[in-house]
């Protein structure tokens, strides 16, 4: 089921996420909401902030981008319990955008490499370095989880130029292809 995605000024999104166990309700179903939800917003990652559920789970499929970003291909993943124990590299500024965040996109900068701690879907146990664009999607997709959004990256000058289009977002004032929820 292709579930609502909560915009920008939701509480929801502001949330420091609880981890879960694998007695979570229906667990089962809920991942293949988040898969079909993210795939039919046409998303890259999605966090399940993202769809009101202020849990520490988020999903992505990189393959869209492996033609600009060969790593990109064939990376598909669900991290649960996810815990960023270290960024390293030099910082990379990158286009970003959001399904919270409809028709905005900017440049964010973040480190190039990451080391993660997390749980698949199947429940097992991960700690993996990665790189590049597998590193920018994961780190934003964290985000969610922390209670942040890619717009806090941004310097307080881009902040309030972009003020009136993100308090349009948060009214519903927003002309998008999927059902959204607002404060």
């Amino acid at each position: 089921m292709v579930l609502p995605i909560y915009v920008f000024g939701h509480p929801v999104l502001r949330k420091v996420a609880k981890d879960i166990d694998k007695d979570f309700p229906d667990f089962d179903n809920f991942m293949n909401n988040m898969w079909e939800t993210m795939y039919k917003t046409d998303g890259v990652g999605l966090a399940a902030p993202q769809i009101g559920q202020s849990i520490r789970v988020f999903v992505l499929d990189a393959g869209d981008m492996a033609e600009d970003f060969p790593e990109a291909e064939g990376f598909k993943s669900a991290f649960i319990n996810a815990k960023i124990v270290e960024e390293t590299g030099e910082d990379w500024a990158f286009n970003e955008g959001c399904l919270s965040i409809p028709n905005i996109r900017e440049d964010v900068k973040r480190k190039s490499s990451i080391k993660i701690q997390y749980y698949d879907q199947d429940w097992n146990y991960h700690e993996k370095v990665y790189d590049g664009v597998i590193a920018r999607i994961i780190q934003h997709e964290y985000d969610h989880l922390e209670g942040k959004m890619f717009t806090d990256r941004l310097s307080p000058i881009k902040r309030r130029l972009l003020k009136s289009k993100l308090a349009a977002i948060s009214k519903g004032k927003v002309s998008i292809k999927y059902k959204i929820i607002t404060a």
